[in-house]
């Protein structure tokens, strides 16, 4: 189990990469310090944190994306934190495994990739409410991905193929950095 402390002091610890990113942080570790906790999946004024995965492909030209499953949009592995994981990476790295099968897993940081703040959309007996996205990088091994029940596909993306995907902001900001784009 996360506790308040450990997820302030890693907001606290991460330094920003614009103007967006350190809105987002303001915003988190005001949410952090308010909620009583701050993973719950039924917190939905204004949200709850999620964890996810910016999965670097070994040739390093590509990323792995997926078709979420509830709101039909690409984007990284991710989802919810439970109770039994032990910390926000080992989060990121289940949803990773969950929904890709992909286990081989290498971090590029010591900590936080990206941080990002967006609207989850309703339904399925939940409002509208925000996701306080915490998001590691990993370099992937050779293993093979596999689409499960949670996403309609998944797929190795190349930078020049987002735009076809519809891919927004949120995504592509963090990949741009991943794979050394503008």
């Amino acid at each position: 189990m996360i506790d308040r402390t450990t997820l302030i002091q890693l907001l606290t610890s991460y330094a920003p990469t614009d103007a967006d990113e350190q809105s987002y942080r303001l915003q988190m570790l005001d949410v952090a310090a308010a909620a009583v906790d701050p993973f719950a999946r039924d917190e939905y004024s204004p949200g709850h944190f999620t964890a996810s995965g910016f999965i670097i492909h070994p040739d390093g030209e590509r990323v792995l994306l997926v078709h979420h499953g509830k709101i039909g949009i690409w984007v990284q592995p991710g989802g919810h934190v439970d109770a039994e994981d032990d910390g926000l990476i080992q989060a990121a790295r289940r949803e990773v495994a969950e929904e890709t099968g992909i286990t081989d897993l290498t971090p590029i940081t010591d900590g936080l990739f990206d941080i990002d703040v967006h609207e989850f959309p309703e339904g399925s007996g939940q409002p509208r409410h925000l996701h306080f996205d915490l998001r590691f990088g990993f370099v992937a091994g050779d293993g093979a991905i596999t689409t499960t029940a949670e996403v309609r596909d998944c797929r190795w993306v190349a930078w020049e193929d987002l735009p076809g995907l519809g891919v927004g902001r949120s995504v592509v900001r963090p990949v741009g950095r991943l794979l050394g784009r503008p």
